[in-house]
């Protein structure tokens, strides 16, 4: 892994399970250019890697992520139509790296997090969160909007709970997050990496490459029509089958092993 100066990367669970850390506490994990590049390539280098079983995300400190910093957003202010589009796009393509991930990524919400934060949160296939941690799409008491993760957001929490959350940037805690789908699972700071560790202990009981079919099913059929459905389920699971890992795995069940 290259020499990061914003965030962190390490390996655990027999090199199964990769931690990204965000460290920027004193901008409590906030946006800048370098935050945003190094993340695209830690997610970039690990997506290659066919044995990992997950990613975890988090940030370091009281805060998940604040979104994009105060410097980001002097810069924004006098950038023209044209840089801003540039930034737009770079941040875009963060969110759908993560979002593509080949296998799931774990939110480990230790904190507030505000603005694109939120969009952090909404491409994360799984999301444990403080109950203390403070969320708002803050983006309209800014004069802005919460454009580049919409489409992730609209996703996860539908259409008529980001009507409301958008217009009004209001704060709203972890319990309502995990009412409108956008947080799974809610815990005791204390209880965090408890909550985390049960759910890493799930995704290692399943094969990597599963997992992967796991992941792109959920993402893909949701969007396709019923022919290309019925295709693409059947092809998965007939390839999944013959495949090695899938052979050892029901030979092992069958064994009782």
């Amino acid at each position: 892994m290259p020499n990061y100066t914003h965030i962190t990367v390490e390996r655990s669970h027999q090199e199964k399970i990769a931690t990204i850390t965000m460290c920027r506490p004193e901008v409590h994990n906030a946006f800048n250019k370098q935050l945003i590049l190094e993340l695209m390539a830690a997610f970039n280098d690990l997506a290659i890697d066919t044995q990992l079983h997950a990613v975890i995300l988090t940030g370091e400190g009281p805060s998940f992520s604040a979104g994009a910093d105060l410097n980001m957003m002097r810069e924004s202010a006098i950038f023209t139509q044209e840089q801003n589009l540039e930034d737009a796009l770079r941040l875009a393509e963060l969110f759908e790296i993560i979002n593509n991930f080949p296998c799931p990524v774990v939110a480990r919400v230790n904190g507030t997090s505000m603005g694109g934060g939120l969009g952090l949160i909404a491409v994360c296939d799984i999301v444990i969160a403080v109950e203390g941690a403070r969320l708002a799409f803050s983006e309209v008491k800014l004069g802005i909007a919460p454009a580049v993760i919409s489409p992730f957001v609209v996703r996860k929490i539908g259409e008529t709970h980001a009507r409301v959350l958008f217009v009004t940037g209001e704060r709203f805690t972890a319990a309502h997050a995990q009412q409108i789908g956008l947080v799974h699972i809610v815990t005791k700071p204390e209880d965090l990496d408890a909550a985390v560790s049960r759910t890493v202990s799930e995704l290692l009981s399943g094969g990597p490459q599963a997992i992967r079919a796991c992941k792109a099913l959920a993402l893909n059929v949701g969007q396709m029509d019923r022919e290309t459905v019925r295709t693409y389920t059947s092809h998965t699971i007939a390839t999944l089958r013959i495949s090695p890992e899938a052979q050892e795995r029901l030979r092992a069940f069958l064994e009782r092993r």
